[in-house]
């Protein structure tokens, strides 16, 4: 039976997020003793809405919790909601004009009273000027600082250079404050603060509800599959994600600073390769908070200037396959018959088989990509006049470039019996079981896997090249030692155009076909 969802409440078939207030923040969170959102009918949207639903629950609670330790009803852990030294002088300066509008409205004493300690007002004049050791510091404004640590807004340690520098904004606070005071005596409540580390001070954003970085990853996929693109995006982007969670211990980016990033960085470069780091982890980070900027979701992004330095891959050979190496696969493919086991439950399905026989030899020819071979339907295939003709399409499950190309079938594979296979077929995938509710580009990225797997067993395939990609590299120098332009090879192998020129005019099947003819045949027949 499965596990029960934490924080996911069903009621009459609706589902909700749900949060437990703490006994002791009910006072301060209007007397409640839960919070819900409603995240609708459908169990998997709720799923997928739910971890963003939490957060935002989470933050109430924090905004809760910090009414709480103001108020001195609660103990708040030192640094949990930190801010910088001229976001504290802030809030110190308003917190001390809305204490003398209190006084104001409840003692008419105070008003008249009128009264500024001039010893007080030179201190804050050296403190500011930087003349004061830490001792007097901590005399004029320690106890204000302290107010801020047991807030949870510092943790800056008397005669550090960071407890040095929220002083002196400290006592930049306390004049601009007493200054506004001493003008309310006098009825000026125009007044504004002078000094631009009060004027020029950006509130604090926590009062802003928090952005998950799940939830920005969920919806920078959905903005990107909209458009035909990113499909398999966020399998490989959130474990990526997550590790940066872990990393940090909250999943709130609009708290995220580039120490943090540079932090996580280094951190990885203990137990992955600089390129993976680079290439993998900043550049997926980068790429969703980047999003999150253009669509107003974050006010800058954080990993922008981060980067990483990757060596480059000293080549030791080509990088596709030899004739020697390209024969010796497609031999293997082509005798290719799966071992009948004892027990009938673990045969191998046929439609793997058929990938494993037929996937090498239509990269050979094609110089598609593995995925666009194996997630090939019935359908995909057509005959034009005497041309057959496969069309490789994003409708099947996923095309790098985003759209449809078709490409001439070459003689060999017709001899070799591929089109007699196709029109054989069921209608749907070749080379995987269709079934209901399944994802095609998963199913085609699985078989995908098992024919390179199942390629590096028989010890075929050499060091320092890719079992599928080996045949993109081996496509191109064919192609170009038998005399056909790069942009024909282009558009056959879904390439994007080098140039604007390139874009002008059409490469027709067939140009293709005439392209695809010139290849020579591989001697399948018999063994060197």
């Amino acid at each position: 039976m499965a596990g029960k969802v934490r924080n996911l409440l069903n009621r009459d078939g609706r589902y909700f997020a749900r949060l437990v207030i703490p006994k002791e923040l009910r006072p301060f969170m209007n007397g409640k003793t839960e919070l819900r959102t409603p995240l609708g009918p459908d169990y998997r949207e709720a799923l997928k809405k739910l971890p963003g639903a939490v957060a935002l629950l989470q933050h109430e609670i924090s905004l809760g919790e910090r009414r709480a330790a103001e108020a001195g009803a609660r103990e708040v852990t030192m640094g949990r909601y930190p801010l910088a030294p001229d976001q504290i002088a802030l809030r110190n300066y308003q917190s001390r004009l809305a204490f003398d509008e209190e006084l104001r409205n409840t003692d008419p004493r105070y008003a008249r009273l009128g009264l500024i300690d001039d010893l007080l007002v030179a201190k804050l004049r050296d403190g500011m000027a930087g003349r004061l050791s830490d001792s007097e510091l901590a005399e004029v404004v320690g106890g204000r600082i302290e107010r801020f640590r047991r807030l949870g807004n510092t943790t800056a340690e008397i005669g550090s250079e960071e407890w040095r520098t929220l002083a002196r904004a400290m006592c930049i606070s306390e004049y601009e404050a007493l200054s506004r005071v001493a003008e309310r005596d006098e009825g000026d409540f125009t007044g504004k603060p002078s000094h631009p580390l009060i004027a020029e001070a950006q509130p604090v954003a926590d009062e802003l509800p928090p952005v998950p970085l799940k939830v920005l990853l969920n919806d920078y996929i959905k903005s990107r599959v909209a458009i035909g693109k990113g499909r398999g995006a966020d399998k490989r982007w959130q474990p990526v994600l997550l590790d940066l969670i872990d990393f940090v211990g909250h999943q709130d980016a609009r708290r995220l600073t580039k120490q943090d990033i540079l932090d996580w960085r280094d951190a990885r470069l203990k137990t992955h390769s600089a390129s993976t780091v680079s290439k993998v982890h900043l550049a997926s980070l980068r790429t969703v908070l980047k999003w999150a900027v253009e669509n107003d979701r974050l006010p800058i992004n954080v990993a922008e200037k981060v980067r990483q330095e990757a060596p480059k891959k000293q080549l030791e050979r080509e990088q596709g396959f030899t004739d020697s190496e390209a024969l010796a696969i497609l031999r293997a493919s082509r005798s290719y018959l799966p071992a009948v086991p004892d027990n009938p439950a673990n045969r191998e399905a046929p439609q793997t088989t058929a990938a494993k026989q037929w996937a090498p030899i239509l990269c050979a020819f094609t110089g598609a990509r593995i995925a666009e071979i194996t997630q090939l339907r019935k359908q995909d295939f057509r005959k034009e006049g005497d041309t057959h003709v496969m069309r490789i399409t994003p409708a099947a499950g996923t095309v790098k470039a985003g759209g449809y190309r078709d490409v001439p079938l070459h003689p060999q594979l017709i001899d070799l019996g591929f089109v007699k296979f196709v029109e054989a077929a069921a209608d749907g995938p070749l080379f995987y079981p269709q079934k209901k509710g399944k994802d095609a580009l998963t199913a085609a990225q699985t078989i995908a896997g098992r024919v390179s797997k199942w390629l590096q067993t028989l010890e075929v395939i050499p060091e320092g090249v890719s079992p599928n990609h080996g045949w993109r590299h081996r496509f191109k120098t064919v192609g170009r030692e038998q005399g056909i332009s790069d942009r024909t090879l282009d558009a056959i192998q879904g390439h994007a155009s080098k140039t604007a020129g390139d874009n002008y005019g059409d490469v027709t099947i067939k140009a293709k076909k005439a392209a695809i003819d010139r290849l020579p045949r591989y001697k399948l027949d018999h063994k060197k």
